[in-house]
């Protein structure tokens, strides 16, 4: 990627990887929601973000299987390993970017429920942000937990930027 922003990154948002290594729903239906907006782009570069944990693969490295099985040339995928959580999937990928000269536009593909707070996460770390259209089903089926998800969002965005603004954008994130 050049400096001239002549690819357009679509930031994929990871979710758990079931106890088996295989996606959950919910990181499944990211993944297709990415592929359909990624198919009407020009030049996309795929990012799916997330770290391995308790042993399983990486979040990054299951959605970079399920991109190529649906048909994503691998040299327009670009796994990000190492962020734990949405936070950090922002600062890692900010890192990115900015190191590959990107200057750009950058999209964001995650649930509905997940969307606000990963576009004002992304807008904080000073990038233009686009929204990919969420999957078009809930990620989670019951309205219960539909809600629990819901109302874990309300809490997290504003401690999310709070602990963004507190540890400062920095060379983490800022531009040059």
């Amino acid at each position: 990627m050049t400096g001239d922003g002549d690819r357009l990154p679509i930031v994929i948002f990871g979710a758990r990887v079931r106890p088996d290594g295989t996606p959950s729903r919910t990181l499944r239906l990211r993944v297709e929601a990415a592929v359909a907006f990624a198919r009407t782009c020009e030049r996309p570069l795929l990012i799916p973000t997330g770290a391995a944990r308790d042993g399983l693969p990486s979040e990054a490295a299951v959605m970079a299987a399920m991109l190529r099985d649906l048909g994503i040339a691998a040299e327009d995928i670009l796994p990000e390993e190492t962020a734990r959580d949405t936070l950090e999937s922002v600062q890692a990928c900010s890192r990115l970017l900015r190191a590959m000269g990107h200057r750009g536009p950058v999209a964001v593909a995650t649930s509905a429920y997940h969307l606000p707070r990963c576009m004002a996460l992304m807008a904080l770390a000073r990038w233009r942000v686009m929204r990919v259209p969420p999957p078009p089903h809930p990620a989670a089926r019951a309205l219960p937990r539909r809600w629990f998800w819901r109302l874990r969002e309300g809490a997290a965005l504003p401690w999310d930027v709070l602990l963004m603004l507190v540890r400062g954008r920095g060379s983490a994130t800022s531009q040059d």
